[in-house]
């Protein structure tokens, strides 16, 4: 018997359609317009010290983060909520609270949607926009250079701070639980980035998962020579004994862009990226060949997906 995850279950449900974008594009009139649903369990999404605020603003930032990478302008959204009956009025305030500050933070008009009682919270977002070139993830060339739009294993070291009670100083501790609960989705970089990227996914599900994806859709080989990450990180994995490569490959929930592009168009996207106040870190270039691997000179692996994937 087939043992079923995430991708099975979205090749069955899709079965027209080969590659994943995690949104979809339609025309509208004379528009092009693209839309993406994300949903959020408070079982297997929320970790129990959050703040309902920040996860339903999380909730939106997850949607957008997938319009970031493929240079999509957000415009409207639409909210399906799941709630248990012993709700307070207080936390849902905290939610609606959630919802508003994104909405206005990112220029989103919420349409409306739907409220239903389950027994657990389930937020379920969809995201209207529109765009006019769309950054596909089976466009990666060779000697393209692979590309992240920040560092790697700040959300895995928060997750390892808040489930496992990892030690660490009280500044790294706050600067990494920021960054899971309150995320900022690289809508701008994004938008203004889309001529000159030649491949794009967003992050979400951890740094491994990203390259495979990309490496499987262009059909190329993505050769990794640098860990995009900090001494802080490093010096947390060594305190802690946590193997460093699995916060950064494999930690997720960063939001952050990973991309292709052609050596010619670096200078640009350093240009929009310190516009933006992003750092960029080049990782590694793309080859002829299949799967991802990383070589620095000094040793050499192949980085396999081991990021977050439901039903695994």
């Amino acid at each position: 018997m087939m043992k079923l995850n995430e991708k099975k279950i979205i090749q069955i449900m899709n079965k027209e359609k080969n590659r994943s974008e995690d949104i979809e594009i339609f025309r509208l009139g004379n528009e092009q317009c693209a839309v993406c649903v994300d949903t959020l369990v408070e079982s297997t999404d929320i970790p129990k010290c959050s703040k309902l605020s920040d996860i339903s603003r999380k909730s939106v930032v997850s949607s957008l983060s997938d319009f970031a990478a493929k240079g999509v302008v957000p415009k409207f959204c639409i909210i399906s909520l799941t709630l248990p009956k012993t709700i307070s009025k207080k936390q849902v305030q905290e939610l609606s609270n959630g919802f508003s500050s994104a909405c206005k933070e990112f220029k989103i008009q919420l349409l409306g949607g739907d409220t239903n009682q389950g027994n657990e919270i389930s937020i379920h977002i969809v995201l209207f926009g529109n765009v006019k070139n769309f950054i596909k993830r089976d466009n990666a060339k060779v000697e393209d250079i692979i590309c992240t739009t920040g560092p790697f294993g700040y959300t895995g070291a928060a997750l390892e701070i808040i489930m496992n009670k990892r030690k660490s100083i009280t500044s790294f501790s706050t600067k990494s639980k920021n960054l899971f609960f309150k995320p900022k989705p690289r809508l701008k970089f994004g938008q203004e980035s889309v001529n000159y990227i030649t491949s794009s996914i967003d992050s979400s599900d951890g740094l491994s998962s990203c390259l495979n994806e990309l490496s499987n859709q262009s059909k190329k080989k993505f050769l990794v020579t640098k860990i995009p990450t900090n001494k802080d990180v490093i010096k947390f994995s060594e305190k802690n004994k946590i193997n460093l490569n699995k916060l950064v490959f494999d930690g997720g929930e960063e939001f952050e862009l990973v991309f292709t592009v052609a050596p010619k168009n670096l200078k640009k996207i350093h240009a929009l990226a310190k516009k933006n106040r992003i750092n960029i870190f080049e990782i590694g270039h793309v080859s002829k060949g299949k799967g991802v691997f990383f070589d620095d000179g000094n040793e050499s692996y192949r980085i396999k997906d081991k990021g977050w994937q439901h039903f695994r």
